[in-house]
């Protein structure tokens, strides 16, 4: 046997996720393993008829302290990480009486678990695993003689290749699994500082990491020749990374992203109060609206931009319904996710063998707080999320003129539409849809002038006489600069606005909506969104 093939004599095993175990540990048993275990795993083996050894058997010192100490040991640690071609260390364990462990298996305290439900501090500190992690180092460390395993999917693998090789690991397995030991290790700690540093109110830690398990590989990133996967984070929210896929070929990177941008956007919407719909293109809405249900909220979310539709994301913040599907699925949609749908509703969109259907279980809190990230060259740029709701904002009328209800309630949904834009955004809305929006310009003045544009498109499209943009309200995603940007909207129709001001020409900005009799509020709050 050479050196790439170690064989197994004896296994220690400690779980908290039980599943799978007792099969495992029997396999093992069978081929004339040892076991040896700790705790509720050792009642658990030993319940099942499989003989087992107490660890404490192999330190001599009983587990103390509630169970906190009981394999920080040299029994334990030397067992893993003797080198076994290495003759001092060979000796070392002859003379203290040390076994070698040649397999060990644990998965580690449920912390990110018990942070998710929102147990209590000490609750959340008793389920950070020290011995665990401290174990799967050692064994991952000493790869070259020890195999390590960290969850159940990877028990069939241990078995095939005893199987195969006379009771021996390969080398190359070992290394596999090593490393994701250690991926395993590392995500569990950045699951723990990110709990604490939030646990303790500190926005900018000396160190961050972030860690998460994988979802699936994808066939590439947002070009073919990028390679890219799918992770889902320990504090993920309703969404892409939680939602069932009920139908479709797979996701491409470019969904995820686009989906991402769809659901959240529309979870601004309570379902409780209204049916929403969110049509996104490119991680941009290309149509929002409100409705009395959701085949009267697509329609209108359609109506903005029916061009930029074709082979978009339809967003819903209601059970899907066979309605709603009948009308999304007469054209060309990449993907739809909902909370939930009907079992007429999936019937309906499973006729499209390419339309991907995403059930998320539920819709993302707007309010929630979290954390957003992204990459820079040799950095991280993290910052809190934007829960910022203009259900919240106190919006102050700074026209002699200020809106009426129906303009208020107008203005309300298209800023609510702009947070979920790119930036520069300009956002025209009405009753309760978006008429025209103007996405990711350098300019202000170009995204009212885009989405005025967009919205004449509409018109002539629908055989209109003039565009929605007649008697709608305009939002704008930060202050004007100027006025030149408001007069566009003006010109196009808009009879109302909602913007965050703040500018160093805001008078100059509010005396030209009160030159044409325009109402304005602003919010105090801006939604850049790069």
């Amino acid at each position: 046997m050479t050196n790439d093939f170690r064989r197994v004599s004896r296994a220690l095993i400690s779980v908290s996720d039980k599943t799978g175990v007792v099969d495992f540990a029997r396999a093992l048993a069978g081929r004339g393993i040892e076991l040896v275990s700790t705790g509720g795993t050792r009642k658990t083996l030993s319940d099942a008829g499989l003989t087992v050894l107490d660890v404490s058997d192999l330190t001599g010192f009983p587990e103390m302290m509630d169970g906190r100490v009981k394999t920080l040991h040299p029994a334990v640690h030397g067992g893993l990480l003797a080198m076994r071609d290495n003759a001092a260390h060979t000796e070392a364990m002859r003379a203290h009486n040390i076994r070698p462990i040649d397999l060990l298996v644990v998965n580690l305290y449920p912390f990110e678990a018990t942070t998710a439900r929102g147990a209590d501090f000490a609750t959340c500190i008793e389920n950070i695993d020290i011995g665990g992690p401290a174990m799967i180092r050692a064994a991952a460390k000493n790869h070259d003689d020890v195999a390590v395993v960290v969850e159940a999917s990877d028990y069939a693998a241990v078995l095939a290749e005893l199987t195969q090789h006379a009771g021996a690991t390969t080398l190359a397995l070992r290394r596999r699994l090593a490393a994701k030991a250690y991926a395993r290790t590392a995500a569990y700690d950045a699951a723990i500082s990110n709990w604490f540093a939030n646990a303790l109110a500190d926005i900018a830690p000396d160190y961050r990491a972030f860690g998460g398990r994988l979802i699936e590989k994808l066939r590439y990133g947002e070009n073919p020749h990028q390679a890219a996967a799918f992770y889902r984070t320990p504090d993920a929210r309703f969404g892409v990374s939680t939602a069932r896929q009920a139908q479709g070929k797979q996701l491409s990177y470019n969904n995820i992203n686009d989906t991402d941008a769809a659901y959240e956007c529309v979870a601004e919407f309570d379902p409780a109060r209204t049916a929403a719909c969110a049509i996104i293109k490119h991680a941009n809405p290309c149509g929002v609206a409100e409705g009395d249900n959701l085949l009267d909220a697509y329609r209108k979310a359609l109506a903005c931009d029916p061009v930029s539709a074709f082979g978009g994301i339809v967003a819903l913040n209601r059970t899907l319904d066979a309605e709603a599907a009948r009308a999304i699925t007469e054209i060309f949609t990449e993907v739809i996710i909902a909370p939930d749908a009907t079992a007429e509703a999936i019937a309906m969109v499973g006729a499209k063998k390419n339309l991907r259907l995403l059930l998320a279980g539920g819709l993302p809190d707007p309010r929630a707080a979290g954390l957003t990230a992204k990459t820079v060259a040799g950095g991280l740029l993290v910052q809190s999320r934007d829960n910022a709701v203009v259900d919240d904002m106190d919006l102050k009328p700074v026209t002699k003129r200020a809106p009426t209800n129906a303009e208020l309630r107008d203005l309300r949904f298209a800023f609510r539409v702009a947070k979920h834009v790119k930036s520069n955004t300009i956002v025209y809305a009405k009753d309760l849809a978006t008429v025209g929006i103007g996405a990711g310009q350098m300019s202000r003045v170009d995204a009212a002038r885009i989405a005025a544009r967009k919205a004449q498109d509409a018109a002539d499209a629908a055989g209109l006489k003039e565009p929605a943009t007649k008697g709608s309200v305009v939002a704008s995603d930060a202050f004007f600069p100027f006025a030149d940007g408001l007069l566009v909207a003006i010109e196009a129709g808009a009879t109302a606005v909602i913007q965050p001001g703040g500018s160093m020409r805001d008078d100059e900005v509010i005396k030209a909506a009160d030159d044409h009799g325009i109402a304005m509020v602003v919010t105090g709050t801006r939604h850049f969104r790069h």
